[in-house]
């Protein structure tokens, strides 16, 4: 395994779409919502733990959640759980985990993943990150993973890719970014699927140390200088007062926004092993196992009768009785 491959791991949403089973106290992230018999992040860290050395997966999380995280996944470096003090998007996010990096090892090449994605094909991916962790040591691109789509969903933002300019040495595998964009209404992502040049935007990105570093210092000037004027005193004793006073500046500003979009070496991976942000009760629905009639079950002490195509959840030991529902979102919890 290569000692330079670090995960930076964002875990700080809130979750409110899941409510009552997700709370702002306890959200998605920290939750088996699928019925696994571990959490997302769980889920997550030990994925990665097949790509890079434990010692360098990092966990960037709000402040209010670094107890859930060391309940979690227990036996971590204190310094491997970077608490942000308040949510400021994704750009700050990775600023200051790369600047925390950089401390650690100049020559890391990273991988920036959120907590709560579901994967079917495991061993697909692996493979698809690796690729994406050689061609960020063999050159300076900002590489994102585009998932292949399979429907028009208008959940997901999209990324348009060029059929016939590749990364260097890369043909057919890593291609040249043209644009992204919004989430769109129906009619434009079925005009996406039909242009076959389209891909889901996963959130996922990997690239080496100096180039994400160089491309923070071009685009995104104003974070990039605050995490600059601070780097001494991270991994210190005084980080935790001085990165208060940074995040009190720091803008609230995605990474896509801030430098995929503006960038000039920018590529994706077309990718296809099986993937879901598992960002709507919908979206689970599609992921979990269903039984004869269509209900997706997770939890115990649960009784069905003429109840077809429900997502039904009991996360409490209280008994569930349906009766005649269908198409239906049933939650119980504590």
């Amino acid at each position: 395994m290569n000692k330079d491959n670090y995960c930076i791991i964002m875990a700080g949403g809130i979750g409110t779409r899941f409510w009552p089973l997700s709370k702002t106290s306890r959200p998605k992230q920290f939750i088996d919502i699928l019925g696994m018999g571990e959490s997302m992040i769980q889920t997550t860290f030990t994925r990665f733990e097949k790509i890079c050395p434990r010692e360098n997966i990092f966990i960037v999380t709000s402040s209010i959640y670094v107890d859930l995280v060391n309940k979690q996944i227990p036996n971590l470096n204190p310094n491997q759980i970077i608490a942000e003090p308040t949510r400021r998007n994704t750009a700050p996010c990775i600023a200051y985990a790369n600047f925390k990096i950089a401390q650690m090892n100049p020559k890391a090449n990273i991988i920036v993943t959120p907590s709560d994605h579901f994967i079917v094909n495991e061993e697909k991916f692996i493979e698809t990150i690796q690729l994406g962790l050689k061609a960020s040591r063999e050159s300076n691109a900002l590489i994102t993973l585009g998932i292949k789509p399979t429907y028009p969903n208008t959940g997901y933002g999209y990324i348009q890719y060029k059929t016939n300019e590749y990364l260097h040495n890369y043909s057919d595998q890593i291609n040249k970014v043209k644009l992204f964009t919004e989430k769109p209404n129906y009619e434009m992502a079925v005009q996406f699927i039909a242009s076959g040049d389209f891909l889901w935007n996963s959130g996922m990105f990997i690239w080496s140390l100096n180039s994400i570093d160089s491309a923070m210092k071009t685009y995104l000037k104003d974070v990039y200088s605050i995490f600059d004027g601070i780097k001494e005193h991270l991994n210190t004793p005084k980080e935790d007062a001085i990165i208060k006073n940074a995040y009190s500046s720091c803008p609230s500003i995605s990474i896509d926004y801030g430098v995929m979009e503006k960038a000039d070496n920018v590529y994706v991976i077309p990718a296809d092993f099986g993937w879901s942000d598992v960002g709507t009760w919908g979206a689970i629905y599609e992921v979990r196992d269903k039984d004869l009639k269509g209900n997706s079950v997770v939890g115990k002490n649960i009784m069905l009768y003429d109840t077809d195509k429900c997502v039904i959840n009991n996360s409490s030991s209280k008994l569930m009785v349906l009766q005649g529902l269908e198409d239906y979102i049933v939650v119980n919890t504590d």
